[in-house]
């Protein structure tokens, strides 16, 4: 069996899970030793990153490279499609999802604590993330096959991360407009089981975590 070491709330280990869902994989999950970012964590794990996968005496971090190993482990169902542009779309809108989106929703992580809130950088990022929401509309545009059959390695990240968005906008008091495409390739991303199986679970926890913090 797999082992995934990860932590409930991460947006990349929850983007992994997915994955592990729509594959039917079994895996069991176990935090990181001593912590996400200790010293007896980098043991085992060098880059300390999560999510990371055992696979017998075998170890890999990082979420794409995860996933990408597992879609050549257990090719079925496919994740990537079989023509080249086609797949190099898949990896482009997961690129544009891990490098470009998440990282300006990441940026307002530190406001979630009252203490350090500051009302400039919340501006700032959601200005950020409606712009990126604006390109991807486009990219969605300009693919057709985006969202229209079967869930891929490109469609994994974009619905944990909307849903960071739809709970932060209450509590950090600010608003994204979401183009007619972005939402129309959601509703149809949300309608895969693994997807909606996720989101069962993780929400429930987000709304819990925020409302602790």
């Amino acid at each position: 069996m797999l082992t995934l070491y990860a932590i409930p709330l991460s947006l990349y280990c929850a983007k992994l899970r997915i994955l592990l869902r729509h594959k039917q994989l079994e895996w069991r999950e176990l935090p990181p030793p001593g912590g996400y970012g200790s010293a007896e964590y980098k043991v085992l794990v060098p880059s300390g990153n999560l999510p990371a996968l055992v696979d017998g005496d075998w170890q890999l971090a990082d979420s794409e490279a995860i996933a990408e190993y597992l879609e050549q482990l257990h090719p079925e169902p496919a994740m990537l499609p079989d023509d080249p542009r086609l797949r190099a779309k898949v990896r482009e809108r997961s690129r544009f999802h891990d490098t470009r989106l998440e990282p300006e929703l990441r940026r307002l992580f530190p406001c979630i604590d009252e203490t350090r809130r500051d009302p400039a950088v919340i501006e700032t990022q959601a200005a950020a993330i409606d712009r990126r929401l604006r390109q991807l509309a486009v990219m969605l545009e300009r693919d057709p096959e985006a969202g229209k059959g079967e869930l891929t390695l490109g469609d994994c990240g974009l619905p944990i991360t909307m849903a960071w968005i739809d709970a932060l906008q209450p509590a950090l008091g600010f608003d994204v407009e979401v183009p007619g495409s972005v939402a129309a390739y959601l509703d149809s991303n949300r309608r895969h089981a693994a997807v909606a199986e996720e989101l069962e679970s993780y929400r429930p926890r987000l709304t819990a975590w925020l409302q602790k913090e």
